[in-house]
């Protein structure tokens, strides 16, 4: 079992002011997995005065130095991959495949893309008689969810020192382990104190001093698109830089070419990844009217073979959602949709067969559903599909844009040209074309009441830079 009760402070272990134990829950047992300390406004006060004093010299270190630090890091987090994959399958029941794979692998792909964009990229330029310099924004809040912990994570903190800014990390109380192994990694890795800070708590009590605190520069957050209007209310007082990445309702086009055998596969299986705990996954699959029949047996059949279990078997490939919170809220998002008449395919409310314990759901399909269905409208954030048959591609367009998210979107055709201009019209900031993968470089954010800013490489990096003219002076 995890004890991790104490903050990282001005790249120190310290006691919270005012100790307060938190119990986290591995939802696939519903047994305690560990213990941390939830913070508090003292808390939070510390750790930004010691990021405030940390960015007088850690803002004035050059971008040689600070890939060299990123670097060390890489190299401690190498060091530490296992017991962080470990940790991220205890904390919120991904299968350790998973959490093996995409999920602990998120670490070094952000660490690799940004060591690479830093050794070309320019922090200053001559324009004329004006020196154009990008400078770190400051001291900024990072705020991340549980759903992906270590890739949101680095997402934020890794553009941010690359940047030259200091941070105060508040990770989701309900996914600790995997955010205090990487401070573990930070702080082996020699990252200058009070560059880094972590504070463990609940949104209310460290989550809100944090966000209107006077000395914070910036917040980053990915959660809930509630959370982050609140967030930026709270921000707006002081003018602070806010970066969102927030909810998503992305449709998935399948054209009259597409591979369906190929489309449909594809498409369930990245709705049931990560038990349809991401932000970006195609909930709504959007399939031309004379097509309808055969799409559902396909969909029907693989979602039929996904593995459900213990996150710990390796055959596993759904294991539970991350809180008694969440699988009340899913739970509730099913009943919706049969009170609201979608047809149910496979799945439904309830554990599956032969399951007890943990916070499992069934893979869930749902067919005939109407774009103003509420199961087609909100985030569900659950192994849940909606399949949504059209008569025209104008149709599929209007209805993959009726939706006040706008993360991403997915198109399928065996004409690649013809995907493209789809794909053109869809409102997102990010629309994926026959399945094809980004990179860690590949910019990711939204569009709507998906967020603003961006993450990843380059794009990352830019968001935590400020803008400084120097006019009249002899440029070189």
């Amino acid at each position: 079992m995890y004890d991790e009760r104490k903050f990282y402070i001005d790249g120190r272990w310290v006691e919270p002011a005012k100790p307060e134990e938190f119990k986290v829950i591995n939802p696939a047992n519903e047994e305690v997995a560990g213990v941390i300390s939830m913070g508090g406004a003292a808390d939070v006060d510390l750790a930004v005065a010691a990021a405030r004093r940390a960015f007088e010299t850690f803002s004035r270190t050059t971008g040689a130095q600070r890939l060299a630090l990123l670097e060390r890091i890489l190299e401690r987090y190498k060091a530490r991959y296992a017991e962080i994959a470990e940790a991220i399958s205890a904390e919120m029941g991904a299968p350790i495949t998973l959490a093996q794979g995409s999920q602990a692998g998120c670490g070094t792909g952000h660490l690799e893309a940004m060591i690479d964009v830093l050794k070309t990229f320019k922090f200053e330029e001559v324009r004329g008689s004006t020196r154009i310099v990008l400078e770190p924004v400051g001291v900024c809040a990072l705020i991340t969810p549980w759903n992906w912990p270590i890739n949101q994570v680095a997402a934020k903190v890794v553009p941010a020192l690359a940047a030259g800014c200091t941070m105060v990390l508040k990770p989701s109380e309900f996914s600790p382990f995997s955010a205090i192994l990487w401070a573990k990694v930070m702080d082996e890795a020699g990252v200058p104190k009070g560059v880094f800070n972590l504070i463990n708590g609940d949104g209310m009590r460290v989550g809100a001093p944090l966000v209107s605190h006077a000395e914070i520069d910036m917040v980053a957050f990915t959660g809930s698109t509630r959370a982050g209007t609140e967030i930026a209310k709270s921000a707006a007082a002081s003018v602070k830089r806010v970066q969102q990445e927030l909810g998503g309702k992305s449709p998935n086009v399948l054209l009259e070419d597409a591979d369906l055998e190929r489309a449909v596969k594809r498409s369930v299986l990245h709705v049931f990844q990560n038990t349809g705990q991401s932000c970006n996954a195609p909930t709504r699959l959007l399939v031309p009217e004379g097509k309808l029949a055969e799409v559902e047996e396909l969909a029907k059949r693989i979602a039929a073979a996904v593995v459900v279990g213990d996150p710990a078997a390796p055959g596993t490939q759904m294991g539970p959602v991350v809180s008694k919170i969440q699988f009340d809220r899913v739970q509730g998002h099913i009943k919706n949709g049969i009170a609201e008449g979608a047809k149910v395919l496979i799945g439904g409310p309830g554990l599956p067969e032969g399951m007890t314990k943990g916070y499992y759901i069934r893979p869930t399909i749902f067919s005939n559903v109407s774009n103003d269905m509420s199961i087609a409208r909100e985030e569900i954030f659950g192994p849940v599909l909606c399949i949504l048959p059209y008569k025209t591609e104008e149709e599929a367009i209007r209805i993959a844009n009726d939706t006040p998210y706008g993360l991403s979107g997915y198109v399928w055709s065996r004409d690649n040209v013809h995907a493209r201009r789809v794909a053109d019209r869809i409102r997102a900031g990010q629309v994926t074309i026959n399945g094809a993968a980004g990179d860690w470089k590949t910019p990711f954010g939204g569009f709507k009441m998906s967020g603003n800013g961006r993450e990843y490489g380059e794009y990352g990096l830019r968001d935590f830079l400020e803008t400084k003219a120097v006019i009249g002076v002899d440029a070189a």
